[in-house]
């Protein structure tokens, strides 16, 4: 015999039903969190709570200025969970503190959104100046600010990454996450310090966001497929990279590369491809750089397959990572020095299928006219090449 239920009764059914799909706002400060001090514990507690909890949930963290310690934030969770950041993290200055390798770590979470407006201060400036990491050397034992390990249908927007240690923010096995109007902000002098690292993830979209930083803007480790990088303003810092690839045995492809519609402002490179020499096999193709504007950009077109910082490489043998179907097309600015464009491709494996169309930069300086710089390429090029 079949349940029947009256009109009223299903009406209170449905009203239920509604308010578990919508899940609930949760304040940190009903987990006794207080301005001006730590709020690692609430905002533990008040995560886990969330994430256990059916529907839509949201965390928030109310206006004001809070300290927080090295966090994880797990799932999988049972709905879609938001972290809604409206004050002013601070971050523990003493690298000591930290043995994750990360400051903010997420983990694991189908259906994410970080936003609300407020900002992570890595308070990096207390170990920039240490000499462990100053000059050329790698500071690869600080901690990354905001790290996205798995994280599957996210969205990050709304938020300021501020003086990192090391990268501001780096993604590892992330698919169908969308960055949006993020702030990237530290000194050209911080060491180190890339905006957005994607690494062996897909379907990663980076949308009007502005960094201004030590390092690459973004930079794409291997296994990065399908990047939309759409309005995007850089600098200062190193430009957009692709790389540097072939370090390490069995990197995956880098594949469906696009970067559109964005700016570079007084940067050491706009875009380019790097890769070692004396290098692990791998690839990279299917990558377009269009409308892009160039303003005091060293260079403003690169790939280096003769990537060797510090010296620590046999530079003398080819780089064995192949390139093939890339595409510059109408870009054009001004430039800091008369290396334009340099395409310094491997011996062993010459780039394959480059295009290079409409390229108007200017440069002005007294040491001669704004070169183009080909070695081991035979690019397609139409329309007007630099400035004349």
């Amino acid at each position: 015999m079949g349940l029947k239920m009256n009109l009223p009764t299903i009406a209170l059914f449905l009203l239920l039903a509604a308010a578990s799909a919508a899940g609930a706002n949760i304040n940190i400060r009903k987990y006794g969190a207080q301005v001006n001090s730590d709020i690692t514990p609430a905002l533990t507690k008040a995560w886990k709570d969330a994430c256990q909890t059916p529907g839509t949930n949201t965390v928030v963290i109310p206006k004001g200025t809070y300290r927080l310690g090295a966090v994880q934030f797990m799932g999988p969770c049972k709905g879609h969970i938001e972290l809604q950041v409206r004050g002013i993290l601070l971050a523990p200055g003493d690298r000591g503190y930290f043995k994750s390798g990360s400051w903010v770590n997420f983990q694991r979470i189908d259906g994410f959104t970080l936003s609300g407006g407020g900002t992570f201060d890595a308070k990096g400036k207390h170990v920039w100046g240490k000499r462990s990491c100053s000059g050329i050397r790698y500071c690869g034992d600080l901690p990354i600010s905001l790290r996205f390990d798995f994280i599957t249908n996210g969205l990050i927007k709304d938020i300021t990454s501020l003086d990192s240690k090391q990268f501001h923010i780096n993604l590892l096995g992330c698919k169908n996450v969308t960055f949006q109007n993020v702030n990237v902000i530290a000194p050209d002098h911080s060491p180190n310090t890339d905006g957005i690292h994607i690494g062996r993830s897909t379907g990663i979209k980076i949308i009007d966001t502005k960094i201004a930083t030590g390092d690459d803007c973004i930079s794409l480790g291997d296994g990065s497929e399908n990047i939309l990088i759409k309005g995007v303003t850089c600098g200062p810092g190193h430009g957009i990279s692709v790389g540097s690839l072939g370090k390490y045995k069995n990197e995956a492809p880098v594949v469906g590369v696009n970067v559109v519609n964005c700016t570079f402002i007084n940067t050491q490179n706009g875009v380019r491809i790097k890769t070692w020499p004396n290098s692990f096999a791998g690839t990279a193709s299917d990558m377009r750089f269009e409308n892009l504007l160039m303003k005091n950009v060293s260079t403003s077109m690169l790939i280096d397959q003769l990537y060797c910082p510090w010296n620590q490489c046999k530079a003398q043998i080819p780089s064995k990572v192949k390139i093939s179907n890339i595409s510059f097309k109408n870009i054009r600015g001004t430039a800091s020095t008369k290396d334009v464009i340099k395409l310094l491709c491997s011996k062993s494996f010459p780039c394959q299928d480059v295009k290079v169309t409409d390229i108007d930069i200017r440069y002005s300086g007294r040491d001669g006219p704004a070169t183009f710089q080909c070695v081991n390429i035979k690019p397609t090029t139409s329309g007007r090449l630099l400035h004349s």
